[in-house]
């Protein structure tokens, strides 16, 4: 945790100091998950991949409850907001594609998010309340050699949640996908065209369960869009599970 308060982001290696009998195979449950993600409904045609789901950690008990999800024509979604924080979303409502039961209940992903919790800081009076989880799994997939996946928004930003954190689940046969970490008045801008100054570390995850974390107030993050590697595989993939954790916002009556 001191790096992430004092610094504003730390990396970790989930697969080593979560290690536990059968995370090997809870990791292939959730990697092979990732082969089937549908279309980010958001994006068409952009080459990203996505699910999302909501759920509450109780500080009291260390336990983990799933939100409802809004079904639609039979198809189960998870709605998101964030605000302004997202220049290409800015102000709107989205709704994903929600992660099935089945790996909602994996134990991998369980610890994972109570990883990253413990990794998390809050004033006394904001555990009082369930700390809210937002659990993105995102694909970034290319086929073609001119072709790129891009995530979003495509430039440094600060994602609105106190915190995020971001998993490698999968990285084959790509180019880019390079992570850059930045001072907050970075955002908005790409990573070259501001000053090597304004940027904290460049880096990229390359193992599977390789990890980072942001305090969103004191820096901004960005990855890069992929392409297709030089290998032999017919397809470059980046798969990830992004995580972002915020307290539970009491209105103020006085407004």
């Amino acid at each position: 945790m001191g790096n992430l308060k004092e610094n504003g982001y730390e990396k970790y290696d989930m697969m080593h100091s979560l290690h536990y009998d059968g995370i090997e195979e809870d990791y292939s449950e959730i990697l092979n998950y990732f082969e089937n993600l549908p279309e980010d409904d958001y994006a068409p045609g952009l080459n990203r991949y996505r699910r999302y789901s909501r759920a509450l950690v109780l500080p009291s008990s260390g336990g983990i409850e799933w939100l409802p999800t809004v079904k639609r024509n039979g198809t189960e979604y998870a709605a998101y907001f964030q605000g302004k924080f997202n220049p290409e979303h800015s102000g709107s409502y989205r709704e994903f594609h929600s992660i099935d039961e089945n790996i909602r209940n994996n134990r991998l992903l369980r610890e994972i998010i109570m990883a990253n919790y413990h990794e998390t800081f809050w004033k006394e009076e904001e555990k009082i309340m369930p700390i809210h989880v937002g659990v993105h799994f995102v694909k970034l997939l290319v086929s073609q050699d001119a072709e790129k996946a891009v995530s979003s928004p495509d430039c440094l930003h600060q994602d609105g949640e106190p915190f995020t954190f971001a998993h490698l689940v999968k990285r084959e046969n790509v180019k880019g996908g390079t992570n850059a970490i930045g001072i907050p008045a970075a955002r908005g801008s790409r990573p070259e065209d501001v000053s090597r100054e304004d940027i904290h570390e460049i880096f990229e995850l390359e193992n599977p369960l390789e990890s980072y974390g942001v305090y969103d107030s004191k820096v901004s993050h960005y990855v890069s869009p992929v392409e297709k590697g030089d290998g032999p595989e017919d397809t470059g993939v980046r798969s990830i599970i992004l995580i972002d954790y915020q307290q539970t916002v009491v209105a103020d009556m006085d407004e």
